[in-house]
């Protein structure tokens, strides 16, 4: 198991949310991104909880944010270097917000995620 500060593995997270476009951030509303230690469930890398972009409506409004949990020791269990924590993350984000943008894991998959 790779080893890394929560620190470190936070800026990783940020430095991962900085290589989506701009074009997408703008379209991302009432959403809170976090990194937690330990996931409910083994083998989980990160969890969007929240209601896509894709299917709010008129009704949406005074709702609490979305919520994404990017699980620190779940990547750093499967990783073997720098690197890999460095790949992982970048693809946990990635996929995590898809999903607040209605993606579901099937077409994720087809794309790589």
């Amino acid at each position: 198991m790779m080893e890394l500060s929560r620190d470190e593995f936070e800026d990783l997270v940020a430095e991962a949310l900085d290589t989506i476009p701009p074009e997408l951030t703008t379209h991302m509303r009432n959403v809170v991104i976090v990194v937690e230690d330990d996931a409910p469930e083994r083998g989980l890398l990160g969890l969007y909880q929240g209601v896509p972009l894709t299917e709010r409506g008129d009704w949406y409004g005074a709702v609490l944010p979305d919520h994404i949990s990017i699980y620190r020791n779940e990547i750093l269990e499967i990783c073997d270097t720098p690197d890999d924590v460095v790949e992982e993350v970048r693809i946990t984000v990635v996929h995590e917000i898809a999903h607040h943008f209605g993606i579901d894991d099937r077409r994720l998959h087809e794309l790589g995620y």
